[in-house]
């Protein structure tokens, strides 16, 4: 993969672009905040309208912290306020103003969510832990514009969008397998990308920071043509760095153009792609608990250490996806809308990396791991909406046939290398042997119908919702003659019930299930394919939004269990289920702007999770890299008048709480308390000449707290993300 890369060219030509848009052009504001409420409806919540912009309402633009309305929990426009079980929004503004680099970061100040199952610089992949399901599977549960992002979690062929390209980021906790089918439990992460707008709209940023951070970014829309029928985007970033551990290094090249065309009034057709490439993405390392969570020989590994050798480590990934979303109104009551999207990813992998000492010495062994993939996959969603009524009951029905094919194939090759000293590493001298490789096919392929009412009656608020899947999946050893499939049928259903207090209170009670069938490479000491897992959750909660105000509180209380849990049999390749995994838990959120200059965040969760029932001793134990409690606070203060005048500081702590290192619970990774600040200033606040120039500046982890971010073993921890800054100069006009 030593080709020239074709995001360079790409972005080249796109920088040009943005750098010659006219100076001319007035920039118009992308959204605007309506807060008139219908008469009609005392509950109604107030929306963000984009002046000149056919987007709906959950697509939009959002200004400040708040968002009203999400597709995630129901695939329609429904308003937070009215949806019956959890669903948190990361708006634009947050992933701004906390200078978000990766999904996993943007989500550090969501409540029931998790992310220090890989911490520090080991950005490769967005690992995200919801109501204690998750961990390094959950790359699975990663969504893309409604729909699911490709990944093999067998392999190393999984995808990952940066940030800058998002228009939000919905977290539907909970199974959600009624509408999305196959699924963690704990829930789901819907990605929304940037979208064309017909009010132009231009910005360039450059960024500098810790370990050499080198970044330049842009985001450039509006109409082509006079007749306000075709819009246009172009994103793209091109971005360097070194890392927190020694000799690794990221660097990525990323373009995202995208057009939108109304051909009617009643039509509308967004095409979209995402093109990236990452010549080297980072450390994927660990380190055992001895000399990382405690002492070991008197000692405690540096947490820069690097474990492999500099010069063989290595990941290049190129990803590409284009797709498109059609929309067509028939009338008044009925609608229809096609997501379609084809993903095409390959990788290279290299690796050396770190298991367990050598008897009682400072050697680390170490074992090695190469990976040439190469996958692709189509997901298409055809949805039918109709708005009807029957009697005194107003009815949101969706009726869609979703599908999704994936194949992943490649080569793999296992081996081990020399030793290195945890505490002293000389790289250079290492052997290196392979044994003989693995040509290999994973494929996944999902059919799902399904069918919702949302029912409304006054203010009460009934969700019935059903869906059939056909999930297959199938792994192929091609050189070593070996073959396994599972071929999965399932019905799951969801039910809620929400009353809508003219005051502004919703109280609510839900019920949800998901399955996740097993892998094909899965199979117990018979050679058959182990039975999927399946989950059910019961929650009830209250969500509270005063009448006239975006601030919004909630709080939820949910039991949730997981059946035909299964775990790998010691030393052999065989899989055995376990029994049933239950997680119930609190989590209480608050969201609100006391004044005009003043945004505050504020979540805290409460998660107990214990193997309930198992056949081994880890019955009645919890799963490790759960913590039992969570606790953030953000807040971010904008000065507009006075000698102040266009300065904005903000700060924020998060608190995660003690973890177990491992599944049986013999050790435990300590819990820690981190700072982040940011401070902003609007240069157009010193002089006219400077309109539309900010300068800001982040901090992560301000007073360098040294911790471990989570461990899964006594072999594999990970080192928390060490004191980092960055300073950003943006300009927009």
């Amino acid at each position: 993969m030593n080709q020239p890369s074709f995001c360079k060219r790409w972005l080249t030509a796109a920088i040009a672009v943005a750098a010659y848009s006219s100076s001319t052009t007035v920039f118009a504001q992308d959204a605007e905040q309506s807060s008139q409420l219908d008469s009609n409806s005392p509950n109604t919540l107030p929306t963000v309208q984009v002046t000149g912009d056919r987007i709906s309402g959950a697509l939009q633009p959002t200004e400040g912290y708040t968002a009203n309305t999400s597709l995630s929990a129901t695939k329609t426009d429904t308003p937070l306020m009215e949806t019956a079980q959890s669903v948190s929004v990361v708006t634009r503004e947050q992933i701004e103003d906390q200078s978000a680099k990766t999904i996993q970061q943007a989500l550090r100040y969501t409540p029931g969510v998790f992310t220090g199952t890989r911490n520090g610089f080991g950005n490769r992949y967005d690992f995200v832990n919801m109501r204690g399901f998750g961990g390094v599977g959950s790359i699975d549960n990663v969504y893309f514009d409604g729909l699911k992002m490709a990944s093999d979690v067998s392999g190393y062929n999984s995808l990952q969008i940066d940030p800058y390209f998002l228009e939000r980021i919905d977290v539907f906790k909970g199974p959600t397998s009624v509408l999305y089918g196959q699924s963690y439990p704990g829930g789901l992460v819907g990605l929304t990308s940037k979208r064309p707008l017909f009010s132009p709209s231009h910005e360039i940023q450059l960024e500098t920071g810790s370990h050499n951070k080198r970044t330049a970014r842009f985001d450039v829309s509006g109409p082509l043509g006079e007749n306000q029928q075709v819009a246009y985007r172009l994103v793209g970033l091109a971005s360097s760095s070194d890392s927190q551990f020694d000799h690794v290094e990221n660097e990525r090249y990323t373009i995202a153009p995208s057009l939108t065309f109304l051909p009617t009034d009643a039509t509308s057709l967004t095409v979209m792609a995402y093109l990236q490439h990452e010549p080297n993405r980072g450390y994927y390392g660990w380190t055992p608990a001895d000399g990382t969570v405690r002492d070991y020989n008197g000692k405690r590994i540096d947490n820069n250490f690097f474990d492999g050798e500099p010069g063989v480590n290595g990941f290049e990934r190129y990803q590409r996806l284009i797709g498109y979303q059609l929309e067509h109104q028939f009338n008044d009551q009925w609608q229809a809308r096609q997501n379609f999207r084809f993903t095409s990813s390959d990788i290279d992998y290299d690796s050396i990396y770190s298991s367990s000492y050598v008897g009682d010495s400072n050697l680390l062994n170490r074992r090695a791991a190469r990976a040439d993939e190469s996958m692709h996959a189509y997901h298409v969603d055809n949805q039918l909406q109709g708005d009807v009524t029957t009697g005194a009951l107003e009815h949101t029905l969706l009726a869609g046939v979703d599908y999704q094919y994936q194949r992943n194939s490649g080569e793999w090759q296992f081996g081990s290398a020399s030793p290195l000293d945890a505490f002293d590493p000389q790289y250079g001298n290492t052997q290196t042997t392979y044994a003989t490789p693995t040509n290999f096919i994973n494929k996944v392929e999902q059919t799902g119908v399904y069918l919702q009412d949302q029912i409304s009656f006054n203010r009460w608020r009934l969700n019935l919702s059903g869906r059939q899947d056909w999930a297959d999946t199938s792994t192929a050893y091609t050189n070593l003659g070996m073959s396994s499939e599972s071929d999965n049928e399932k019905f799951t259903s969801r039910a809620s019930l929400l009353y809508a207090f003219d005051n502004g209170i919703s109280p609510y009670v839900s019920y949800s299930e998901s399955f996740q069938a097993a892998s094909a490479t899965r199979t117990d000491a018979s050679g058959n394919t182990l039975d999927p897992s399946e989950a059910s959750q019961y929650e009830t909660g209250i969500k509270y939004q005063p009448p006239g105000r975006n601030d919004q509180y909630t709080a939820a209380l949910y039991h949730l269990e997981q059946e035909n849990v299964s775990e790998a049999i010691p030393n052999t390749s065989f899989y055995e289920p376990i029994g049933k995994v239950r997680s119930r838990g609190l989590e209480l959120s608050a969201t609100l702007r006391p004044t005009e200059q003043l945004s505050l965040l504020a979540n805290y969760t409460y998660t107990d999770m214990e193997y309930v029932e198992t056949n081994d001793e880890t019955q009645g134990n919890t799963p490790y890299a759960v913590p039992r409690h969570m606790a953030s606070a953000w807040g971010k203060y904008e000065f507009t008048n006075g000698a102040l005048n266009g300065l904005g500081i903000g700060a924020g702590v998060r608190y995660n709480d003690s973890t177990w290192g491992d599944e049986t619970n013999t050790f435990q990774v300590d819990g820690y308390t981190l700072v982040d600040a940011m401070l902003e200033y609007d240069l157009g606040a010193l002089s006219s000449d400077l309109e539309g120039m900010n300068l800001q500046v982040n901090a992560n982890n301000l007073l360098d707290k040294e911790y471990t971010s989570s461990c899964s073993s006594l072999r594999i921890c990970h080192f928390g993300e060490e004191r980092n800054a960055t300073a950003t100069v943006s300009y927009r006009w």
